[in-house]
């Protein structure tokens, strides 16, 4: 599993109809996209929710990087690099996915927690950690489904959880998202 996030952020006055508008027109073209586990169209509203900032954040798991090159190098990326620019795709490796007890419902709310890794832990213990927080967590009402996944590059670990609470039932951190779309065309197949 490839977890992959780009954000794009938005200047303050920006309508984010246009955002909703936009999920609600392209949406359904991931919704049977090769390789791909899940995608979940994200947005934050500045002033709404407690975010700071105008944000389009679209977080995908990859079951394989052959569906991720197609995407990024196909017609799905193209659409972004055109209407707002080319952003820094973030990419982790997965750790873990576990399923909530929400996990047949539609999420209408995401998290995303990102921390360093310390220098000194070993990235093994790292991920047995993770799958058992992951274990943990996912008999919390309302939890769709979490996952978590390491960047490599800068030893980030994110944690990533889709929700079927209205986005004010949940704590103010990790950041919180709208969930606008989800497509789940392999999202039985993650592990």
């Amino acid at each position: 599993m490839i977890a992959m996030q780009y954000s794009i952020d938005l200047p303050a006055d920006y309508d984010m109809e246009i955002i909703r508008r936009r999920v609600a027109e392209r949406g359904a073209f991931t919704d049977a996209f090769p390789g791909l586990g899940l995608k979940a169209y994200l947005m934050t509203e500045a002033g709404a929710a407690g975010a700071t900032a105008n944000r389009y954040a679209p977080f995908y798991l990859w079951l394989d990087p052959r569906g991720m090159g197609a995407f990024l190098w196909g017609e799905g990326f193209a659409g972004i690099h055109a209407s707002f620019g080319r952003p820094q795709v973030d990419t982790w490796l997965g750790v873990a996915f576990h399923r909530g007890p929400a996990f047949g419902e539609t999420p209408v709310t995401a998290t995303r927690e990102v921390a360093a890794l310390p220098a000194d832990a070993a990235v093994d213990d790292v991920s047995e950690q993770e799958d058992a927080l992951g274990r943990r967590r996912c008999g919390q009402p309302g939890l769709h489904s979490w996952a978590a996944a390491i960047d490599p590059t800068a030893w980030r670990l994110v944690r990533f959880a889709l929700w079927t609470w209205p986005i004010d039932q949940l704590e103010s951190e990790p950041t919180r998202y709208h969930v606008l779309h989800l497509s789940k065309p392999g999202m039985e197949r993650l592990a």
